[in-house]
């Protein structure tokens, strides 16, 4: 049919307005219809192409398609039958507020509810949380954690059907078509459930129901990369519950806790250490032994240091989880007071008391 047969069979030109083309459609659609002309094979076919040209030029859509490409028209009408049971064509449908026929043929014509099969669906995600200690989140790790999941059916291989004996279809009790009433006119259409043949030779799985999937408890491995740091989310693709009717599985995102440390703090990819110091060795200088990730580390201290200065050891902090780079370790240095032991300690205090004479409160208390 080319772009100028449609307007031709409602009567129109390409200029007519929307309601130039339903006005059309109400006149011929009475004037042609099988029940007015009754054993006519020429009015069904009539009335076929108007309906079919009146779905095409009352949508926008549709309209401007066929015009700029002058093609077929985009509705199909394969795979239905009609049923003209006495429709009432009396005066009453010039009214104003009468019903058009392209409501009664929206299910016809692809506008109705879809009845196509169920689509494959996403699975949906898990969540998990997960211990370790400290030492392990600096190594890394690679570990299996149980977790109750919806897998595919081992019964019918996430396809949600078993085969069966053959038997009636229980959706079209074995006519091979599904009929449905709109006013007085009934429309049928293959069913979907047979393909049009009233007969099943599959069924729904009985260990899944038809979903397809399962649920089972299964031990997922994941590795944790060195450095992860506490509170972190790690992702396993495709470890979350499986998608129904072959849909693709979630992801499994595990939330990391990391145990605290008896000595290290993490601040980023730094670590914080709080070492002790001697009175004369933050007077006098000294070099300190400090533990590390890597075993023993030397901090020098110089002369005159004081409580809570802070020392930066290069490369000695923990390992960033994205790209392996080491952060620093961090000294703080925490002025240790001696033990008095006996009454030689307490002299000797005292006498250096003597020798420095320094008020070491007067600069703070002046600036108030």
């Amino acid at each position: 049919m080319t772009e100028r047969d449609l307007y031709t069979v409602l009567g129109l030109t390409q200029v007519a307005s929307p309601a130039d083309i339903k006005r059309a459609y109400r006149r011929l659609a009475r004037r042609f219809h099988p029940d007015i002309n009754p054993g006519d094979g020429t009015a069904v076919v009539r009335f076929r192409q108007i309906a079919e040209a009146y779905e095409t030029l009352s949508d926008p859509d549709l309209r401007r398609r066929y015009d700029q490409t002058g093609g077929q028209p985009a509705v199909e009408t394969s795979g239905f039958t009609y049923d003209f049971e006495g429709f009432d064509f009396s005066a009453h449908v010039e009214g104003a507020g009468a019903p058009t026929f392209g409501d009664l043929f929206a299910e016809v014509f692809g506008h109705g509810a879809s009845t196509r099969a169920p689509a494959p669906e996403r699975g949906a995600d898990l969540h998990a949380t997960v211990g370790i200690g400290f030492e392990e989140s600096m190594r890394g790790l690679e570990r299996r954690q149980s977790l109750t999941r919806r897998e595919t059916c081992r019964s019918c291989q996430g396809t949600g059907i078993e085969r069966a004996a053959e038997s009636r279809c229980q959706r079209c009790q074995g006519e091979g078509a599904v009929r449905s009433a709109r006013g007085h006119m009934v429309f049928a259409k293959t069913c979907q459930d047979c393909g049009g043949v009233g007969r099943l030779s599959q069924h729904a799985c009985a260990t899944c129901r038809g979903d397809g999937v399962e649920t089972r408890v299964e031990a997922v491995a994941f590795r944790l990369p060195a450095g992860v740091p506490d509170g972190a989310r790690v992702r396993v693709p495709g470890k979350g519950h499986a998608g129904r009717l072959g849909g693709p599985a979630g992801d499994l995102y595990i939330t990391v806790q990391v145990a605290a440390h008896p000595l290290f703090r993490r601040d980023g990819d730094d670590l914080h250490l709080v070492a002790p110091v001697a009175v004369h060795e933050a007077a006098l200088g000294a070099r300190i032994d400090v533990p590390s990730l890597d075993g023993p580390v030397r901090v020098r201290v110089p002369p005159g240091t004081q409580s809570g200065q802070r020392f930066r050891v290069r490369g000695r902090g923990a390992p960033s989880s994205r790209d392996g780079r080491r952060g620093d370790l961090v000294v703080e240095v925490r002025l240790s007071l001696p033990k008095l032991l006996d009454e030689r300690s307490k002299e000797l205090l005292r006498e250096l008391g003597r020798i420095s004479r320094e008020d070491i409160r007067a600069d703070l208390f002046e600036q108030r």
